[in-house]
């Protein structure tokens, strides 16, 4: 007779198939709904769009707005809201560019205080919303027009009655920062490509794609950081905890007024970076940068799977769901569709992706 102990199973530990697992997922309808959206413009868009040259142009406004779903995903996992991040991006632009071209700072001391500005905001943002119980929606609402009224007004002070504030690449071309936030990535790699005819060339010997633009490495880099926060850390777990039931964590011994202040901060920091990599891109900044971005970043975060509620969410559906809205808005161009058929897109989405994230949380809920 053998002496070995015979493992019994747990009976109160319930076992769920790979499905079952799957079908939980958030970001699972970003996923299906991207495989959906490439399946329609491989069918229907000329072929160009899904070349390298054509990746790219994609790609890169859905990396803008993606840095802005991703901040937008956080604070909704989070349970809160930021409509004013859109308009944060104009700020900080004008913030940057009053930095670099005004003040004359070299980017070294440009950045950190865009960044600085933006996370005081943002923190302005989240201790109102703590302090006085209001909702986020309603606080972030009116920061949204204080801080578009504000860049107007900067604007106009800045440069004696202009909208524009030009001149911004040339005070920053030769500094050593510039690189990290605008321009290509990899142009050595991507020109011995179109050397050995990996890929396309101009017909005097230039790589078509020169390289990666820096804000789709942004994009990606901070994808992985979020979701490492979020997946791996004691952190992340605060932030589910904070949004799915604050007074249950805070009993719990979670800081919940702290994780929500720096989910603000972080928020309105990625309008920062937005600005400062289209503001470093484009040479000049206006009032109408970010113009209701936050209404698509929010959009983009509820296509990847955060509920309104709180409390459930990733940052890679954000990831998913800023590809969907890069593609859709760039691929239509490529068809001989009305580029007006993208509003009936958005609203399309947007019901389709709310209707299933109720679904999958009443599958993870059991609520009926």
């Amino acid at each position: 007779m053998s002496d070995t102990p015979q493992v019994v199973a747990d009976e109160r530990l319930k076992r769920e198939s790979f499905g079952a697992r799957l079908m939980k997922r958030p970001e699972l309808g970003a996923i299906a709904g991207l495989v959906v959206v490439t399946a329609f413009f491989m069918v229907t868009a000329d072929s160009s769009m899904f070349t390298l040259s054509g990746i790219m142009n994609f790609m890169t406004p859905a990396a803008q707005l993606g840095i802005l779903a991703i901040g937008a995903a956080m604070l909704m996992i989070g349970g809160e809201f930021d409509l004013s991040i859109g308009s944060m991006v104009a700020f900080a632009g004008l913030i940057f560019a009053a930095c670099t071209v005004t003040l004359g700072l070299p980017l070294i001391l440009a950045i950190p205080i865009t960044f600085m500005v933006a996370a005081a905001i943002g923190s302005v943002n989240g201790t109102i919303v703590l302090k006085t119980g209001l909702p986020s929606f309603i606080v972030t609402l009116a920061f949204l027009f204080i801080l578009r009224g504000a860049s107007l007004v900067g604007l106009k002070i800045a440069t004696g009655g202009s909208t524009q504030l030009r001149g911004v690449r040339d005070s920053v071309e030769s500094d050593w920062l510039m690189p990290i936030f605008s321009g290509d990535a990899f142009t050595g790699l991507f020109a011995w490509m179109a050397e050995t005819g990996i890929i396309d060339t101009f017909n005097n010997g230039t790589p078509k794609v020169p390289g990666i633009p820096v804000e789709i490495l942004w994009f990606v880099g901070l994808a992985l950081l979020a979701t490492y926060v979020l997946t791996r850390t004691p952190q992340g777990n605060w932030i589910f905890a904070a949004g799915g039931d604050k007074v249950a964590a805070s009993n719990s011994g979670v800081p919940v007024r702290k994780v929500k202040i720096s989910l603000f901060m972080f928020a309105a920091c990625c309008g920062a970076l937005v600005a400062i990599i289209t503001v470093m891109d484009a040479g000049s900044t206006d009032a109408r940068r970010g113009f209701m971005k936050e209404f698509e970043a929010i959009i983009a975060a509820v296509i990847g799977g955060c509920l309104l509620t709180g409390g459930y969410g990733s940052a890679i559906g954000a990831f998913f769901g800023a590809i969907i809205f890069g593609m859709v808005t760039i691929g239509l161009t490529y068809t001989s569709f009305d580029q007006d058929w993208f509003q009936i897109f958005l609203g399309g989405m947007l019901l389709v992706a709310v209707l299933f994230n109720n679904y999958i949380r009443k599958q993870v809920t059991g609520e009926r």
